[in-house]
C-alpha cells in the first residue's frame, strides 16, 4: 500500500530518519518495521506558535517494494545543424532557459551576453567591492546568469500559472544544483554554488550545438517590413535569426532606449523603490522562532503594510546574508542581498520597498515610456552623491531613519564598500522616505523589537523590477509590431524572480513554430 501523509515534527526530530519512520508509523497505525520506505516531498517550518515545527510531507510503501521518485532527465538533441536558428539575447534565467528549451524543439540558439563568463564576472565583482570600480559591463546585474547569479538564487514564486515550476526545478538539479530545492517550500541555492549550475548549462547548450558568446553587447537593429533583419553588436558583428529572443533584464537600460529610438512600442510600468535593511541574524532569529535551536535554519520574514494607499513591503529577504553594490553604471549607486548555500553570515538584510506608480512619475513625464527609468536613475544619483563616491552608500540607523535624525554612528554591516551617516532625506523622495518611516513603525508592532537602532538602512533599493514593459501579444507572445520579437523575463515586465524569469523564457521558446 502506498499513501501520502502529513506529519509534524519538532526541528530536531525532522533531521532523523527512524524517528520520521516511528511518526509515520503511528500515523498509519502499523508497527515501524512495516513501513517498507519513505519519502519526503515538501518541507516547511511552521513558527505560528512558541515551539516552532517541521511540517513534512511524505509518500510512504506500506508492505510492498518502495521505489525513490527521482527528478527527470532530461535528454537534448545535437542543433548543429539545424535549418532553423533563433538569436537569444541575454544570459540570465530567461535566457538560458529558452535556449534550452529551442534546443528541446530542434531549434539551434545563438544566445549574446553583454557580460562575461561567471569566473571573469567574479574578479570583476571583488574589484568593485574593494575598490569601487565598475566594469559597466560585468557586474553584478551583467554577465553570464543573469541578475540572479551573484544576488542570492531564491528560487521561491507564486507565478504557479506561468509555467511548470517543477520543471524548472529538475533541470536545476540536473545541472548540479541540490536536489533539496525540489522539497523544501521555499528553495534555496545560494550564491556560492550557483555559478557552477550555469557553467553546466551553458556546456549542455554548446555541446548540442549551440553557440553562446560572451562580450557581445547589443547595440542596433536593423529593421525591415516589420520584422528585425540583423542585430548588430557593439565590436561590429551582425547576427542573423528567424526570431529573436529578448531577454536582457531589468537594467539594461540601453535596451529600452534602443527600442524608443526605433520607435518600437514600449511603456512604462510601475515598480517599487526603497532601502536595505540589516539586523543581526540573532535578532531576527529570536523574533521569529522565539527559541534558540541548532536544527532551524536562519530565520526569513514577509512584511506589507499599506500606508496612505501605497504598499511598502519587503523584497528579497536574505536570512545570513551580505549587502552587495547592484549598480551598473558609474555615478549610480543601487544595493541588493544575496546569500550563500548555507546563511551563515552575522546579518539579515532585506529590501524594504515603496511601490511607485505613474502619478508618482510626474516629474518626468516628458520621457514617456521612460518616466520611471528616469525617476529610478535619478535617485540612484542622489544616492552616489550622498555617499561621496566609490559606491559608499548612505545610510542610518532604523530609529534615526525614523526620528528624522543623522546617526552619530552606524552599526557593524556586511556591505563592503563601505557606509557614510547621512539623512536619508536627501537621497529618496520625500513620499517614499515618509511612507517607509510609517510602515517600520508598523512593522515594529507586528515584529516586536524590528524597529531597532540595531538595525541599519542603507540606500538605495531601487532594481526590485522593470520600470518599463515591453508589450507582446497575450498568446502568441511576440511585439506587436515587430512579429518575430520575443520579450520575455524581468526585463520586458513579465518575471520576478530565477524560477518565473525561467518559465518565461520557455514560455516563449514554444511560440516560436509560427516563424518558420
Amino acid at each position: 500500500m502506498q499513501q501520502k501523509l502529513q506529519l509534524k515534527l519538532l526541528p530536531g526530530e525532522a533531521i532523523d530518519p527512524s524517528i520520521i519512520r516511528e511518526y509515520i508509523a503511528g500515523a498509519v497505525g502499523h508497527p515501524p518495521e512495516d513501513i517498507s520506505g519513505f519519502q519526503i516531498v515538501r518541507r516547511s517550518i511552521d513558527a505560528r506558535s512558541r515551539q516552532p515545527h517541521i511540517l513534512l510531507t511524505v509518500e510512504v510503501s506500506i508492505g510492498e517494494p518502495f521505489t525513490e521518485t527521482a527528478p527527470a532527465v532530461l535528454s537534448f538533441p545535437d542543433v548543429s545543424k539545424a535549418d532553423r536558428q533563433v538569436v537569444v539575447i541575454g544570459a540570465g534565467p530567461a535566457g538560458l532557459f529558452a535556449a534550452l528549451r529551442l534546443i528541446e524543439k530542434g531549434i539551434r540558439p545563438i544566445l549574446l551576453e553583454r557580460g562575461k563568463d561567471v569566473r571573469s564576472r567574479r574578479r570583476d565583482l571583488a574589484i568593485l567591492n574593494k575598490e569601487g570600480i565598475i566594469d559597466p559591463e560585468s557586474n553584478y546585474c551583467f554577465g553570464e546568469g543573469g541578475a540572479g547569479t551573484y544576488s542570492d538564487g531564491k528560487l521561491y514564486t507564486r507565478s504557479t500559472k506561468r509555467g511548470d515550476i517543477r520543471r524548472i526545478l529538475s533541470l536545476l538539479v540536473q545541472f548540479g544544483a541540490d536536489p533539496s530545492i525540489l522539497v523544501d517550500a521555499h528553495p534555496h541555492i545560494g550564491t556560492n554554488k550557483l555559478p557552477q549550475i550555469i557553467q553546466a548549462i551553458r556546456q549542455q547548450i554548446t555541446d548540442s550545438g549551440g553557440v553562446f558568446l560572451f562580450e557581445k553587447k547589443v547595440v542596433d537593429f536593423v529593421l525591415q517590413d516589420n520584422l528585425i533583419r540583423s542585430i548588430k553588436t557593439a565590436d561590429g558583428t551582425t547576427f542573423e535569426g528567424s526570431a529573436i529572443i529578448l531577454a536582457t533584464g531589468h537594467s539594461a537600460r540601453d535596451i529600452f532606449h534602443l527600442l524608443h529610438r526605433h520607435q518600437i512600442l514600449i511603456e512604462a510600468k510601475p515598480f517599487a523603490l526603497g532601502v536595505r535593511i540589516e539586523h543581526p541574524q540573532q535578532l531576527i532569529d529570536n523574533i521569529q522562532y522565539k527559541t534558540q535551536s541548532p536544527f532551524l535554519p536562519p530565520a526569513a520574514y514577509s512584511l506589507v503594510e499599506q500606508v496612505d494607499h501605497t504598499g511598502v513591503f519587503s523584497f528579497c529577504m536574505c536570512p545570513g546574508g551580505i549587502i552587495a553594490p547592484a549598480s551598473t553604471d558609474e555615478g549610480e549607486l543601487v544595493v541588493n542581498g544575496w546569500s550563500p548555500s548555507r546563511r551563515n553570515n552575522p546579518f539579515a538584510n532585506s529590501g524594504i520597498v515603496v511601490s511607485i506608480e505613474e502619478k508618482d512619475m510626474q516629474a518626468f513625464r516628458a520621457h514617456g515610456p521612460l518616466a520611471g527609468l528616469y525617476f529610478q536613475q535619478s535617485v540612484e544619483k542622489k544616492a552616489f552623491t550622498v555617499g561621496g563616491g566609490r559606491f559608499v552608500a548612505p545610510a542610518q540607523r532604523m530609529t534615526d531613519f525614523v526620528g528624522r535624525k543623522v546617526s552619530a554612528n552606524l552599526p557593524d554591516c556586511s556591505y563592503l564598500p563601505g557606509l557614510h551617516s547621512a539623512s536619508l532625506q536627501e537621497v529618496l523622495p520625500s513620499f517614499v522616505y515618509e511612507n517607509l518611516r510609517k510602515a517600520f513603525q508598523a512593522f515594529g508592532g507586528k515584529m516586536k523589537g524590528y524597529l531597532t537602532s540595531e538595525a541599519v538602512i542603507v540606500a538605495t533599493e531601487s532594481r526590485t523590477s522593470s520600470p518599463v514593459r515591453i508589450p507582446r501579444d497575450p498568446n502568441r507572445l511576440y511585439h506587436p509590431q515587430i512579429k518575430n520579437l520575443f520579450p520575455c523575463g524581468e526585463g520586458a515586465g513579465y518575471a520576478g524572480g530565477i524560477v518565473s524569469a525561467a518559465m518565461d523564457g520557455e514560455r516563449v521558446a514554444d511560440q516560436l513554430n509560427h516563424v518558420f
